[in-house]
């Protein structure tokens, strides 16, 4: 009687998550430089006669089918390059939710091309948060549907893109007092948001989250740190949600309290630059307070942006140091080997997109591919978020356990706006 022998099945080639972004982030804007430019659709309407005349319009729903069909694909092959044809994120189900994914998000991006709600300072990744988790919360979903919620590597890509707008130069010019703000303020605050977070005993990604939003840039800031640590999307959510909802009144309201403290348009600009965490909010609350204020703001904010690779490479470096010693014996030191196997490598595709644009290609060329790259970025990222809240549920974004992460955001905050009130009073005066 012959003895049938099991053979292992060969397993094929495949990237981890990482690379695969890396790979598919520089492919978008290569494609973008050799000239395959997706122009960037228009959502923004006033009115229901605006939706039928600008945004229901055969040219601008081809210019719609044109992203789908490119994300997609970059979806698709996302899925592959990780050999996740037998996981949770098989092909199959990609081919099948990847458009129930876009349509929810395209709703957002109408909903936040309102002029009404734009001028709540409402981005779009809110109402892509909002609507995914009425769906997920209401609705059992599909497990096909379930597999292609691919958060990680639809964020990630995002933040590949995301480089290509870190602009070195424009930093240059903006003027060296700026840069000295947003310095002071980045490290001050971003400590003091880590001390005061664990002393209230938030959890180490919370923590780390929490601190870049404050400190840095808000939602892109979370974001990134979220990445660089490998995150859990719900804290993500919970983190952009208090960025946004505190925005608003801030936006509103600081530009009367500098007026009623006597400050200058300078101080008042440098003021609402290092403090609202938004960059949209901090455009609308400048225009509050006038145009020097405006373009102070906006200088300082954009200094803030700029540092946004070097914190996430600081911290990605960190955790996977603190993570490895977590996780083996105390005293051992985690080798170079280990730190670079657990670096996060979407980090040096943001790196290389922002270096590749400062300083090898030409302005004129980047200005011919920045709306479409930017676009893009933006899409990635209400994707992400739409998939956040389809797989999240109401409970776990509002138990006691936020309360702590709650108070340990209004409090650093608040030391944000006195902290950088001072310090942009000592430069700017």
């Amino acid at each position: 009687m012959s003895t049938v022998v099991a053979t292992k099945p060969k397993t094929r080639f495949a990237l981890t998550e990482d690379w695969t972004v890396v790979v598919l982030g520089l492919l978008s804007i290569s494609l973008a430089l050799s000239g395959l430019i997706i122009p960037a659709p228009k959502f923004d309407w006033a009115s229901t006669d605006d939706l039928f005349t600008s945004v229901f319009t055969s040219k601008n729903g081809l210019l719609i089918v044109e992203q789908f069909l490119f994300t997609y694909v970059l979806a698709l092959l996302g899925t592959w390059l990780r050999g996740d044809g037998s996981g949770t994120n098989s092909v199959r189900a990609t081919l099948l939710g990847f458009p129930v994914i876009f349509a929810l998000t395209l709703l957002a991006l109408l909903l936040s091309g309102n002029k009404t709600l734009k001028g709540l300072n409402l981005e779009a990744v809110i109402f892509s948060l909002s609507i995914g988790l009425a769906v997920g919360n209401l609705f059992r979903l599909p497990d096909w549907l379930r597999g292609a919620l691919s958060t990680e590597l639809f964020v990630k890509i995002g933040l590949v893109l995301l480089g290509t707008t870190v602009i070195f130069g424009d930093i240059l010019k903006a003027g060296s007092l700026g840069l000295i703000q947003a310095l002071a303020v980045v490290v001050s605050v971003w400590y003091f948001a880590y001390w005061i977070s664990k002393r209230l005993k938030v959890d180490d990604e919370l923590t780390m989250m929490l601190a870049s939003a404050v400190s840095i840039c808000g939602v892109s800031a979370a974001i990134a740190t979220s990445g660089a640590i490998q995150g859990d999307g719900k804290k993500l959510s919970y983190v952009i949600s208090l960025v946004l909802i505190t925005a608003i009144p801030m936006m509103l309201f600081m530009p009367y309290a500098a007026n009623a403290l006597g400050l200058s348009p300078a101080i008042t600009g440098a003021w609402l630059g290092g403090t609202i965490d938004t960059t949209g909010a901090v455009v609308a609350s400048g225009t509050l307070a006038g145009e020097e204020a405006l373009k102070i703001s906006t200088i300082v904010k954009f200094s803030q942006n700029v540092l946004l690779g070097v914190a996430a490479f600081a911290i990605s470096v960190y955790w996977t140091y603190t993570k490895n010693q977590s996780e083996t014996v105390k005293t051992s030191k985690p080798t170079l080997g280990v730190i670079w196997e657990r670096f996060p490598k979407f980090i040096l595709g943001f790196l290389a997109a922002s270096l590749l644009f400062s300083f090898v290609i030409s302005p004129e060329t980047v200005n011919v591919v920045k709306g479409s790259l930017k676009s893009l970025q933006g899409l990635w990222f209400a994707l992400a978020f739409t998939s956040i809240g389809l797989e999240t549920r109401f409970a776990d974004l509002f138990n006691a356990d936020n309360r702590r992460p709650l108070y340990a955001f209004l409090i650093a905050q608040t030391f944000n706006i006195f902290i950088t009130l001072g310090i942009a009073y000592l430069l700017f005066r």
